[in-house]
């Protein structure tokens, strides 16, 4: 468990070597296209203070988007004593809490480390989820901060929006713009490239996001040390899971289960592992918790 925790940490620094990798082809591309190398540069740099922001700004972004409310211990008891002891068993700083109006079950955590981290829920998982089940949910969003996983998906989040808008700025450029190379090929293969960056990225995170979700549901039944109870509220999801009625896929990763309405691109590029597969090793590895 804590040789994955540092692997996350360490995993950090190649996320952020592909997406520079990736962010560095489209710059090729467009220094090759215009004869410039020094474009390349600029174009790196201009990411760079982009993800920059998303990263301090992003999480402010996803309760924006999300609809979720800051709420003290007055207004749901349950709710903010389950994240304080968990809080105190784990030894660390108590996130800011938050509830979104929404009938889906779900929750997400997020924040740039644990000192800065907001852990929120749907009033659908409050309902539905007993004391030992909310636990659960809550520890798994917990692992998740206790684990930097908040840290990496605001980084892919900032570094992910920063590819989408860089190609959809450079393909318009390229096909508008009289001052180019003029040699075909050189077009098709910046086309291909930066088509299939965001693509690329999009990959890159859907695969980190279902790795952690993994260890969290981990996290999770080591923290509470009832894998069964995790397992039953992963089970309530399965049962009672619908799509939010604040949807986005820029914050999908963000959430326990996902929040998307289902759909061919939804599959193809989900942010979360099946909940049968997590149900079944929380099952199988019970005795190791």
């Amino acid at each position: 468990m804590y040789e994955a925790i540092a692997a996350n940490k360490r995993n950090t620094l190649l996320i952020m070597a592909v997406f520079v990798g990736i962010i560095s082809a489209i710059g090729f591309a467009v220094s090759y296209f215009y004869g410039n190398t020094s474009i390349t540069f600029w174009v790196i740099g201009g990411a760079a203070v982009y993800a920059l922001i998303q990263y301090f700004a992003a999480s402010s972004l996803a309760v924006a988007m999300t609809g979720a409310q800051q709420i003290e211990k007055k207004d749901n008891p349950r709710l903010y004593r389950i994240v304080e002891n968990l809080s105190i068993t784990l030894g660390m700083q108590m996130p800011k809490v938050y509830i979104i109006n929404d009938s889906a079950p779900n929750a997400f955590a997020t924040g740039r480390d644990p000192k800065h981290a907001i852990v929120a829920a749907t009033t659908g998982l409050i309902d539905i989820m007993d004391d030992r089940e909310l636990a659960a949910v809550m520890a798994h969003e917990m692992g998740h901060v206790q684990n930097y996983d908040i840290r990496v998906s605001m980084i892919a989040f900032g570094l992910v929006s920063a590819i989408g808008i860089l190609s959809d700025v450079v393909i318009r450029m390229m096909f508008f713009s009289d001052n180019r190379n003029s040699n075909p090929f050189v077009l098709v293969i910046g086309v291909i490239v930066i088509i299939l960056a965001p693509i690329a990225a999009l990959i890159v995170q859907t695969a980190i996001s279902r790795q952690r979700e993994y260890l969290a549901d981990a996290s999770g039944a080591l923290t509470t040390r009832d894998s069964d109870g995790m397992a039953s509220a992963l089970e309530k999801l399965l049962a009672y899971g619908k799509p939010m009625q604040k949807q986005s896929s820029s914050t999908a990763q963000l959430f326990i289960s996902n929040p998307l309405k289902p759909g061919f691109f939804s599959k193809l590029f989900a942010s979360h592992p099946p909940l049968e597969d997590r149900i079944k090793r929380l099952r199988d590895n019970a005795a190791k918790f």
